[in-house]
């Protein structure tokens, strides 16, 4: 089972468009997970079209009619494993802490792993009661890392396999 794993595309406030590679991983996958900040419906509804299966829920940054058509957090079921989506967790002081109590195995509706976005910034660690987190990036806006940045991951044997893509500079972007 192949994954593409994205948030924070801010279409078309940061882009005018998904990036290539983007599309390629969208359109390569079993199931795409998006962890917020859309910004525009119409972003949504690229994807719908494009993904085999979409998994997505709203961002900060996502109006009313975002907030409409997803859940603040989503749930699937992935080749076994139990991903939860959500935009924001907080803090990185505190994360695997706070995910444990929300998400992790003592919670009301535990899951293996948490995709979410928020920060832009790439995340992959697993908290002391083995819950896994990961946070794309964004291919759109770096902010301050040193790429764009997004991630596929391969479902097998229950166990989850990612990999992050670093996107190269694109020329007229706004990046800050």
């Amino acid at each position: 089972m192949r994954l593409a794993l994205l948030s924070d595309t801010h279409l078309p406030v940061r882009a005018k468009e998904i990036p290539e590679p983007v599309w390629a991983a969208v359109d390569a996958a079993d199931v795409v997970v998006h962890a917020g900040d859309w910004v525009a419906p119409e972003a949504l509804d690229a994807l719908e079209a494009r993904a085999a299966t979409l998994v997505g829920c709203w961002g900060n940054n996502d109006g009313e009619a975002l907030r409409a058509r997803l859940p603040e957090v989503a749930r699937v079921e992935v080749g076994g494993l139990r991903l939860a989506v959500v935009h924001e967790t907080g803090d990185a002081r505190g994360r695997e802490r706070r995910c444990d109590t929300w998400f992790g195995p003592d919670s009301d509706d535990p899951v293996d792993v948490v995709v979410f976005g928020h920060s832009h910034v790439p995340w992959d660690s697993t908290t002391p009661r083995g819950l896994r987190l990961l946070n794309p990036g964004s291919p759109t806006d770096r902010r301050r890392q040193p790429f764009a940045t997004f991630m596929t991951g391969v479902v097998a044997g229950g166990a989850l396999t990612v990999e992050r893509h670093d996107l190269p500079p694109r020329v007229g972007r706004r990046d800050r």
